[in-house]
């Protein structure tokens, strides 16, 4: 028994190690990876593996805040109100514009009868919305195609600003 309970000792150190070998771009990877599963795993309703793999990727130190806001999603559905409540607070303090987080908080404070903290939640959530719109995920398409846009309308402005110009400056000449 002793045995083993070194050698667990061992691969956990191991394991600290090996994090701290990773490269950030890895370990965003694997907390990427981490929450992909999480949600497939909360979409089976197996809760307690999807927060498993979500307290794992918090040992990589790295997106923190959606870490967080995923265990509440996981604690919300699994209808555990205080943990949800609490992964949803630290969200909000690793990233005070996490929008979702202070809306979902909203929401625990409402369904636990907190009736005015959740109206104020939700109020101080619609507030960074409106402060902080989100970047909509446009195709490559899409994308050429508003810059092509804006350009046409730029040149549109500026030629009518010119035109103006010019005109003020015949009648003046003309007139006066």
């Amino acid at each position: 028994m002793e045995r083993h309970k070194e050698s667990k000792g061992k691969s956990e150190e191991s394991v600290n190690t090996s994090v701290a070998e990773l490269s950030s771009t890895e370990k965003k990877e694997r907390v990427q990876k981490a929450i992909n599963q999480a949600k497939q795993l909360r979409k089976g309703k197996k809760y307690e593996e999807g927060i498993e793999q979500l307290v794992k990727a918090l040992q990589l130190d790295v997106n923190k805040d959606k870490i967080y806001y995923r265990l509440g999603n996981i604690y919300f559905d699994s209808e555990d109100l205080d943990r949800a409540e609490y992964a949803y607070n630290r969200a909000i303090e690793e990233n005070e514009d996490h929008v979702n987080a202070q809306h979902n908080l909203a929401v625990v404070y409402r369904k636990q009868g907190r009736v005015s903290k959740s109206v104020k939640q939700r109020k101080k959530a619609k507030k960074i919305e409106f402060n902080n719109p989100r970047n909509p995920d446009l195709s490559e398409e899409e994308t050429k195609y508003a810059k092509r846009f804006a350009v046409k309308l730029i040149c549109v402005i500026i030629g009518g600003i010119i035109g103006i110009g010019i005109l003020i400056y015949l009648l003046s000449r003309f007139f006066f």
